[in-house]
């Protein structure tokens, strides 16, 4: 039952306001005790003349309903106080007969790219790699959930100056043996090193774009070399992917959209939108803006040029409804280019382009840079939380089955869940032994609340004890507080599809994991009473919330851990 919903129908059946106003109106009383809804009538002090309090009183009076146990006016505020018996059974009923689809909706249809991940080749996945891997994983989740069709693109990082720098450190110091024992450690050292020796040598940096230069030119040695290292680095990746459960729909990277961009210069020509500066063919943006480049004055292209065919192949290909991109804060220029530029080549879709800029992972408050070689891989990271959470696993459970198995779900799902529990645009430093803790605002702790309802079930279980399928009459506080934040689910999913906001998911679970270990610790859930079904109910329904939360966020629940 949408208790909000009602509140709407009946503030209507009171004010001249449209329902969607009335909807945008309504509050959450900070304290629960006020009430579990809240109109405020300050937006009717100016047409009906009177005090909001006085209009409030005048409101509440008029109404009633069953669903709710009190309406009344609280200052200016018309207050509703949901029916406890009314709110958990309804909510039950619904959870328990969804099952795992309860939260699914239809905000939207249509195809969704997301452009995340996007690692560069013959360079290891680092943590600062997780971050754009775990958000469009979930966001593609929780759009799936209200109806869209998610296309997961990973736009590897397979072209650009960096690959000419990498083919001259080769050169200098590369051994194909050594490749061929460590791909990726190998080609990332060389890079590291060209780096280092190219501040005492800037003449290095000329021959790193020479050899892009040839690449660009297709060039024999320099797409051989090319070739082989986006095979290494490919294989590798898609090992770490297998450990954090992310697959991909496309893995076309930059170098797709090589023969790509020659038709966009030609038609930003047609549209006389291209002219020069400075030697750089540019679009002007506007007043007081800088020019967009598009092709370098060196002849060669940009990020911008590729995208911008990236853009229009894509719409052509998948016909989109919305196309995201999962990339740093740092990068939002960049894409306040390309829809300007789109939108002046005529393409209106690119209203529906949307940058989800994120912040950064940093280590004792310092930025991870690949460059300077102060990074923190990836598969390190995973491996040593999955040793993390088996250690605890085996002083709390020892006896638990399928140890191994377990341990990975919830080291993996604590790395990920960490990252997703934070709003995306804030940067936070990564602590490994506070991530995998089983107590506190971690992954580890909301799968434990679920391995705790999974075991309740099971102890019922043995005495012959099932949830109720009709009867969930319940009305204790700690209960009602479970069921509220039960109901609550469809809104949330709705609001972090509409936001593309993981840690509105990952908040919501905590906080009902917090509120089911509160009714854990205070009822006696396996009386043997009449409400023993009802309270089972509340258990399985909490269980089932949880777990499909975990699984919008790309995190697995162990039923026994």
């Amino acid at each position: 039952m949408d208790f909000k919903h009602e509140v709407v129908e009946l503030i209507k059946t009171q004010v001249d306001l449209p329902e969607d106003k009335i909807d945008a109106l309504i509050e959450r009383p900070k304290n629960a005790k006020m009430g579990d809804y809240a109109f405020p009538c300050f937006v009717l002090a100016k047409t009906l003349h009177k005090n909001p309090a006085e209009i409030a009183k005048e409101i509440a009076e008029k109404l009633s309903s069953d669903n709710f146990a009190s309406i009344q006016a609280v200052g200016p505020y018309v207050n509703f106080s949901i029916n406890h018996e009314k709110l958990v059974s309804s909510t039950l009923k619904d959870v328990l007969s969804e099952g795992e689809h309860y939260g699914d909706q239809e905000l939207g249809h249509g195809n969704v790219p997301i452009d995340m991940s996007s690692p560069n080749i013959a360079k290891p996945m680092s943590m600062g790699h997780l971050r754009s891997t775990v958000i469009g994983n979930s966001i593609a989740k929780t759009m799936q959930k209200v109806g869209y069709t998610p296309i997961k693109i990973n736009y590897l990082g397979d072209y650009g100056t960096q690959f000419g720098k990498l083919i001259a450190a080769y050169k200098h110091w590369g051994n194909e043996e050594d490749v061929k024992k460590d791909p990726i450690m190998s080609l990332f050292k060389y890079y590291v090193k060209f780096h280092e020796e190219a501040e005492k040598d800037p003449e290095l940096d000329d021959e790193g774009r020479a050899w892009f230069k040839k690449l660009e030119d297709g060039d024999p040695e320099a797409t051989k070399l090319w070739t082989w290292f986006r095979e290494v680095s490919l294989k590798d990746f898609n090992r770490i992917y297998k450990e954090l459960g992310v697959t991909f729909d496309s893995y076309n990277g930059e170098a797709f959209f090589n023969d790509k961009m020659q038709p966009v210069i030609d038609e930003l020509k047609e549209k006389g939108l291209l002219h020069e500066s400075r030697g750089a063919q540019v679009v002007d943006m506007g007043e007081d803006e800088n020019p967009a480049i598009i092709v370098k004055s060196d002849g060669t292209s940009i990020y911008l040029t590729r995208d911008l065919a990236a853009a229009e192949w894509r719409m052509k290909e998948y016909d989109f409804t919305k196309m995201i991109y999962v990339v740093g804060n740092e990068q939002a220029q960049h894409f306040v280019e390309l829809k300007t530029v789109l939108k002046k080549m005529g393409y209106d879709w690119a209203d529906e382009i949307y940058h989800v800029p994120f912040g950064l992972i940093t280590q004792g408050g310092k930025k991870l840079s690949t460059r300077k070689g102060n990074v923190v891989f990836l598969d390190q990271v995973l491996k040593d939380a999955v040793s993390l959470a088996k250690k605890q696993i085996e002083e709390k459970n020892p006896d638990l089955a399928d140890q191994d198995q377990v341990a990975h779900d919830v080291g993996v799902g604590a790395v990920i869940f960490h990252d997703l529990k934070n709003d995306r645009l804030d940067n936070f430093d990564f602590d490994l032994e506070e991530v995998v803790r089983f107590e506190g605002d971690t992954g580890p702790y909301v799968q434990y609340t679920n391995a705790r309802a999974q075991s309740v079930l099971r102890k019922a279980a043995a005495m012959g004890k099932e949830p109720s399928k009709t009867d969930f009459a319940l009305d204790d506080e700690w209960a009602f507080a479970v069921a509220k934040d039960l109901a609550d689910f469809p809104r949330i999913i709705a609001r972090s599809a509409d936001k593309f906001e993981p840690s509105v998911i990952a908040k919501f679970s905590l906080d009902l994991a917090k509120k089911f270990n509160k009714y854990y610790a205070n009822v006696k859930i396996l009386t043997d009473d009449e409400k023993i079904g009802a309270r089972l109910a509340l258990v399985k329904a909490t269980s089932i919330v949880l777990t499909e939360a975990l699984r919008l966020l790309g995190v697995n629940a162990p039923k026994e851990m």
